[in-house]
């Protein structure tokens, strides 16, 4: 009998072993257009002079660079490598331009798409057969990887080049579209294609409708292949792809910040508030010397908001240009991504702003180039004169 009350419990406790294991085995991984690629072999790379547009977030699932993969793949022949906005090895700052230098791992020419010029050159082009983009993007219209993308489609349709696009997942799903359309004549290297600001697509199938819409200069078309996601659907937040994140730029460090800056990007492109950048939350904040941080939570809490609750919080930057100000202000929590409104939280905060603190209005104080560079961002003026109205 005594066997018998031991076996029992034990019996259970092993059940319940095997289930929270159960729940807590990895999920199957999604597959990158680079690991898909590797699978076939580089097919249609082999026996081809390569040009790779990528930066540290062109990894393999196993986290492995593509320019080592394709530095090393047999029968494929990697001649340059291409960086955009914070370079091939993602050290450099925003905005910062950058020359042209040598790799030391691979002894490769490094072009900057970042520098002198935006769109790769005939001369930086010379003895390539085919361009290949390999970058992580986050889904929103201002983050200028897709306008380097698109140049360099531009410039394999000039050239007679081929262009492949190694596709990876929208970290903010394939589900979430918003905000305005960008205006013609607002075109700029921060909104260069005429999508929403949220524009819920991966950059394979922005490649795609690129091409296939004519927006390439004079209307060209480039020769483009796009190497598919396995394994993705439209619904998949990042943490659902099982793919690890490298930080597509040194204040997006997390998948979760890419809503934070559609939530506060447009807020910091002002320059009269700060949204977190110089402290250790990145975009998750709202804060200024002149900001009663207690009332702007209750007042955007009474908005009643989906998913979405502000705190009121104190903080001092460390780094960047508004290091040791004393800020008050709230921070973002975001409860339930699935309902929040991410470009109608935008305006919420920015109208918030503008209500609460009169005296201080973030857009009579902004610069008039900063004033430029929202609407830039934003595709239009009417966000900003009804705000202003």
């Amino acid at each position: 009998m005594r066997r018998h009350g031991i076996l029992v419990p034990l019996a259970c406790a092993l059940a319940l072993i095997s289930t929270v294991a159960f729940a807590m085995s990895p999920p199957i991984v999604t597959k990158t257009g680079i690991d898909v690629l590797r699978e076939r072999g580089f097919d249609i790379l082999r026996g081809k002079r390569v040009g790779l547009i990528t930066n540290p977030t062109g990894l393999t699932s196993d986290l492995q660079s593509t320019i080592d993969i394709l530095f090393r793949a047999e029968g494929v022949q990697l001649t340059a490598l291409y960086g955009p906005e914070h370079g091939v090895r993602g050290d450099a700052e925003a905005g910062k331009y950058i020359d042209t230098y040598v790799d030391k791992a691979t002894g490769l020419p490094v072009y900057s798409l970042y520098g002198k010029t935006r769109k790769p050159t005939k001369e930086m082009l010379s003895g390539i057969d085919v361009l290949v983009y390999d970058i992580q993007d986050i889904g929103v219209r201002s983050y200028t990887y897709i306008s380097t993308m698109g140049l360099a489609m531009e410039a394999a349709a000039e050239n007679g080049l081929e262009f492949v696009v190694l596709d990876r997942p929208d970290p903010l799903t394939g589900n979430q579209v918003g905000g305005p359309m960008l205006e013609p004549q607002f075109k700029s290297f921060v909104g260069a294609f005429p999508v929403p600001y949220v524009y819920g697509m991966t950059a394979g199938e922005l490649a795609e409708m690129i091409n296939g819409e004519g927006w390439l200069n004079g209307g060209r078309t480039c020769k483009l292949t796009v190497v598919p996601l396995q394994g993705w659907n439209r619904s998949m937040w990042w943490d659902e792809t099982g793919l690890e994140w490298v930080p597509t730029s040194p204040h997006i460090p997390h998948a979760s910040t890419t809503i934070f800056y559609v939530l506060t990007g447009l807020l910091g492109e002002l320059g009269t508030a700060n949204q977190g950048v110089g402290y250790t939350l990145p975009f998750e904040l709202i804060g200024a010397p002149w900001v009663r941080g207690g009332e702007l939570a209750a007042y955007l809490n009474a908005q009643n908001l989906e998913g979405i609750r502000f705190r009121q919080m104190w903080y001092k930057p460390f780094y960047f240009d508004t290091t040791g100000i004393q800020y008050e202000g709230v921070q973002i929590h975001v409860i339930d991504r699935n309902k929040v409104d991410m470009t109608l939280v935008q305006v919420h905060i920015l109208d918030a702003l503008l209500k609460l603190f009169p005296d201080w209005s973030i857009f009579d104080r902004a610069r008039p180039e900063r004033q430029n560079t929202f609407d830039k961002v934003v595709g239009t003026t009417d966000v900003r004169r009804w705000l202003q109205s």
